[in-house]
């Protein structure tokens, strides 16, 4: 599959790169990213990673000249770079990896990780619905500790367009990822479990808004990218606590495994 998985993402890559997503390094990047994931999880889970990435960037265009003007739009033209593609998906691709290497018959452990990996991309899809419709459509911007008016684009801030952007994004993520699912690669199992990866995407992209306002103007090091991972981690995290807390109603689901 492994094999599989280089020679596909390869050629589909070489042809991708004609369309202004990503920077030239973003698409060697996001080849690299696509063979982890076709190769852990098949095509299934490589599928739903591109989803998140053309809807999230289709999202990022809209309104793309007004948040230019503004100076609120996304630098490059919009086009991702690798920093941009790992710092969305580098717990997935971990969390996928982790997959590959577990036990066939740990059909709960497996489990946990799927609703991890789901998680961690309808938190970055919030996340970047939020964001980008925020900046364009957001009336009152207020920095998430305090309620206190803030320019659009000021880390840490929400506006209530803002927010139902950032749920309906995660909503978006959850059903196309749950209609992704099959008997052998559940990554959304049930409703029960849409449920809580469609709230927890949006609980982990409000806790983004408060290390945004909290920690980041603080300290140097913490870029945009490396609050986006720790963003997906929480989500991942979270998802798989309910997982595994909640086992006795994502256990007969997938008990024919």
């Amino acid at each position: 599959m492994w094999i599989e998985a280089l020679l596909v993402n390869a050629v589909l890559i070489s042809f991708a790169q004609r369309t202004p997503l990503l920077t030239t390094q973003g698409w060697i990047h996001a080849a690299a990213l696509g063979t982890i994931l076709w190769g852990s999880l098949g095509w299934r889970g490589w599928l739903a990673v591109v989803v998140y990435l053309v809807v999230g960037s289709l999202v990022t265009r809209i309104g793309f000249k007004n948040k230019q003007r503004r100076g609120l739009a996304e630098a490059r033209e919009g086009r991702r770079g690798p920093e941009n593609v790992w710092g969305s998906a580098a717990v997935g691709a971990g969390l996928a990896l982790v997959l590959a290497a577990s036990p066939e018959n740990a059909i709960l452990w497996r489990q946990v990780v799927l609703i991890g990996f789901s998680a961690s991309f309808a938190a970055k899809l919030a996340d970047t619905f939020g964001s980008e419709i925020g900046k364009r459509w957001g009336r009152t911007t207020l920095l998430i500790t305090t309620l206190r008016p803030v320019a659009p684009g000021t880390d840490g801030a929400i506006s209530l367009e803002g927010t139902m952007a950032s749920a309906a994004g995660s909503v978006v993520m959850t059903f196309a990822l749950w209609g992704l699912s099959s008997s052998q690669l559940p990554l959304i199992p049930n409703a029960m479990a849409a449920g809580v990866v469609m709230v927890v995407g949006l609980l982990a992209t409000l806790a983004e808004s408060v290390m945004g306002a909290v920690v980041q103007n603080r300290v140097g090091w913490l870029s945009n990218e490396l609050i986006n991972a720790l963003q997906t981690l929480l989500a991942a995290g979270l998802a798989m606590g309910w997982t595994a807390l909640a086992s006795h109603l994502v256990l007969p689901t997938i008990a024919g495994l």
